[in-house]
């Protein structure tokens, strides 16, 4: 139709014509594949472009393509001359890779790529789609003005109406006289959503992926709640420097408490936040964090400070740092691979914990621990050296007797293993060198100061068949320490050799079995545990790092029955046990566990601990026979799994510790465990942790989901979390609370109860409004039920990220 004029009667099938581009990509084509076939002595030179097959959606084209790509127009009645304007009528639209425009009336002007329309108008730019009754565009640059339209954000499901809409280029728009919200929109129906942001003026821009009201306020139900002249909001989750939300907290002791944190995002990998915080019946609490990343380090640094803390009448601050580094490659990596670790953690005072209880982890116990360590190794060679000290934080109620100092520790040690050697054929043997310098404040331990140097070799070799293994092992302690000051005895230093044998073995007899309708691997596998190590008095030894093992199926088949290296238990024992298992035949995994094992002394166990004091104490283990131990566990389907663990004791006929517990988890966001801990003459304590939709109690959750977000009826779930002292008859820890789940915006109120002493609990309420897409309002209850109620799964979870062909027509 070259100079002339087309008509298409509204009667004839929709007529698809490729406006401009798609000759010149019909001619690049046969041009590169002319080449690829011509055989005339250029291949070499000018390759042919190779074409494969994909089932893959492009989210973006490149550019040397988009710029090639065809314009596809179609509609009931079209006319236009050609590089001149097409009008098209009835179900027009126009089509270009991630742009589509329809109207009841479209009109191109191929000179300066202006697009006009007119009733019913949709564009859809890569999933974003905006609708109103006038647009003009130029789709080369897209910029343009559309009167009156809505609109439906792809990234975050944003919503918005507003009287004009101006195209600013690809990635910017401004909507003036605009509404927004993340609520769904309802057909048919005047839309008010839950919650939106009403401004003169909101500019959206892709690239920063924010969005900036101007004179915007805040409305829930029609209330408004929060209004500025000028604010910012994410249209995703990429960081960005400015505001957060304010957060709020009503505590027993120290009040009202209202954070304004502010972010920095310095760079991609350097960031900031910044906690002021004031307390009503205390003051003001100035905290920050700073996180850094780079490819051989990262870390992070906390502190907060407030000025003369109400209640106490002082200051109080606490900070910690975190610094881990990869040294290899580096002078001080010494042509292996080494690494660089900085743990510190300090506070003001002994109270710290107990009135700051939310604080970072590390400074909400009683034993702060602050390391530097230095780490190294080539071949079977490693080397490491640190200090490592520790602030203790003492309450009169439950004084704790300090840890010792390391100032400092170094080690070195060297070990072969047949996985390194193959001529060692199954023998493991290391040789371990140590020196410790241990020192505590003067006062706080009865015990001297003093240095400790060690050297513990060893040597094993495990046979091994399909059905059978047998381990023997030998092991030389050889320990020297010097000391400050004089022992009991009048001696400034002292030494101890001590060698120790064991023969670890065992069967595995397995076989094909059924139960309860289901098929199985079983397997059946007795186990015995020989060690021998002589008596050597270790009395007047001073403790400086040595704690008695948690008696438990792991430990009892081992040589000692201490850790560290102080005391070394004079163990002349044989324990025997017996699991079973059942396994799926077809994914491995295991089904039941069942475990037994007791130890049997041939002599008495003479080496104790010192008591609390460090002075020698305790009494010598003359039973010949040890507490049974019995554990099972069951996880019949993905949904149930008990745990049971029982500490018997034959002689008195009784538990000594009983931990029972279970879980169920139907589907997602349903959860219940429980738990009881005995621990006969020291507590007894019930658990139970839940999180559940109270709308629909044993059905599926009514949610009607978009990429794991509710979108259906509003949903109420409990959270929460109770742990019950028996011999005291009261709650010690309590988080409670309810979820809304309205689809757009969630709502959540929680109550935590704290134990700070056995006579006091800090208590706290947590609300919070949560605008889905948007922002939180109120407290910060996620990281207290997170952190407290087992397997509790957050309402907004998002795992795949949206694609543009999700609203693609």
């Amino acid at each position: 139709m070259p100079g002339g004029r087309t008509h298409a009667r509204p009667r004839v099938a929709p007529v698809a014509l490729a406006v401009r581009g798609l000759m010149a990509v019909l001619a690049l084509g046969a041009h590169t594949l002319g080449q690829a076939q011509s055989g005339d002595g250029d291949d070499a030179a000018r390759p042919g472009v190779l074409l494969r097959s994909s089932d893959m959606l492009l989210e973006a084209l490149p550019d040397d393509a988009k710029r090639l790509a065809p314009s596809f127009i179609s509609g009931e009645r079209i006319e236009g001359q050609t590089d001149g304007i097409t009008a098209v009528e009835g179900k027009a639209e126009l089509r270009r890779h991630d742009t589509v425009i329809r109207a009841d009336r479209l009109q191109l002007d191929q000179r300066n790529n202006e697009a006009r329309a007119r009733g019913n108008v949709l564009i859809n730019r890569s999933g974003d789609r905006f609708e109103g009754p006038e647009l003009q565009l130029d789709v080369e640059t897209f910029e343009g003005t559309f009167t009156q339209p809505t609109f439906n954000l792809l990234k975050n499901e944003g919503k918005g109406d507003a009287s004009r809409v101006d195209f600013l280029g690809e990635d910017k728009a401004v909507a003036h006289d605009a509404r927004y919200s993340t609520c769904p929109r309802t057909p048919g129906a005047d839309w008010m959503p839950d919650w939106l942001v009403r401004a003169t003026r909101i500019e959206f821009d892709n690239v920063a992926q924010t969005a900036a009201a101007t004179g915007g306020v805040l409305e829930f139900k029609g209330v408004p709640i929060l209004g500025w002249p000028y604010f910012t909001f994410p249209l995703s989750d990429a960081r960005k420097s400015g505001l957060l939300p304010p957060t709020l907290n009503l505590d027993n002791i120290s009040g009202l408490e209202v954070t304004l944190p502010y972010y920095l995002n310095i760079a991609p990998n350097l960031d900031a936040t910044l906690y002021p915080t004031l307390m009503s019946k205390r003051g003001v609490d100035l905290g920050g964090e700073l996180r850094y990343l780079q490819p051989t380090y990262a870390g992070q640094v906390r502190g907060a400070f407030m000025a003369s803390d109400q209640l106490r009448g002082a200051n109080r601050w606490g900070y910690s740092a975190q610094h881990n580094q990869n040294l290899t490659g580096s002078k001080l990596a010494f042509d292996g691979s080494a690494g660089l670790y900085v743990n510190l953690n300090r506070v003001s005072d002994d109270d710290y914990w107990r009135d700051f209880p939310r604080a970072t982890t590390s400074l909400t116990t009683r034993l702060l621990a602050s390391d530097v360590a230095y780490n190294w190794a080539q071949g079977p060679w490693a080397v490491s050296a640190g200090a490592y000290t520790w602030q203790t934080l003492q309450d009169i109620d439950a004084p704790i007797t300090p840890p010792y100092d390391r100032l400092p520790s170094v080690a070195v040690r060297y070990g072969r293993s047949d996985a390194q050697v193959a001529s060692l054929s199954g023998v493991d043997w290391s040789v371990l060198s140590e020196y410790t310098r241990f020192q505590s404040v003067p006062g706080l331990t009865r015990q001297t100061n003093g240095s400790r140097a060690l050297t513990v070799a060893q040597i094993s070799r495990r046979f091994q068949t399909p059905g059978l293994f047998i381990t023997p092992r030998a092991q030389l302690h050889a320990t020297q320490y010097s000391f400050d000051t004089a022992l009991a005895n009048g001696a400034r230093s002292a030494s101890r050799v001590l060698p120790t044998f064991s023969l670890d073995s065992g069967l595995v007899f397995e076989r094909d079995a059924g139960y309860f309708g289901r098929r199985f691997t079983q397997t059946l596998e007795p186990r015995a545990f020989f060690t021998w190590t002589p008596y050597r008095d270790q009395r007047l030894l001073p403790n400086y790092d040595s704690a008695a093992n948690d008696f438990n199926l792991a430990s009892i088949y081992t040589e000692n029955a201490f850790g560290g290296n102080d005391r070394i238990s004079d163990t002349r024992a044989l324990t025997v046990g017996v699991s079973s298992r059942l396994l799926d035949p077809d994914s491995g995994a295991e089904v039941v566990r069942l475990g037994v094992a007791q130890r049997y002394l041939f002599r008495d166990q003479e080496v104790f601990l010192p008591n609390a004091s460090g002075l020698p104490g305790g009494d010598p283990v003359n039973e010949r026979l040890s507490d049974i131990l019995l554990a099972a566990r069951v996880q019949w389907s993905s949904r149930w799994l008990t745990d049971a663990n029982v500490q018997y004791s034959p002689g008195n006929r009784e538990s000594v510790r009983t931990t029972l517990s279970g879980r169920y988890t139907p589907s997602n966001f349903r959860v219940v465990s429980a738990a009881y801990r005995l621990q006969r003459g020291s507590s007894e304590q019930f658990d139970v942790g839940w999180q559940w939709p109270l709308n629909d109690l044993f059905g599926e959750p009514a949610r009607t989901e978009v990429r794991g977000r509710a979108l259906g009826p509003g949903q109420w779930y409990s959270v929460g979390r109770i742990n019950y002292s028996v011999p005291d008859r009261k709650i010690v820890d309590l988080v409670a609370g309810f979820e809304f789940d309205a689809g757009c915006w969630l709502g959540r109120i929680v109550l935590e109860r704290l134990q700070r002493s056995n006579a006091s609990a800090n208590q706290r309420i947590l609300f919070q409004l949560e605008f889905s897409g948007f922002s939180r309002l109120g407290s910060n209850p996620l990281k207290t039920l997170k952190d407290n109620v087992p397997r509790y799964q957050y309402l907004r979870e998002e795992i795949n990220p949206p694609s543009r062909f999700q609203q693609y027509d």
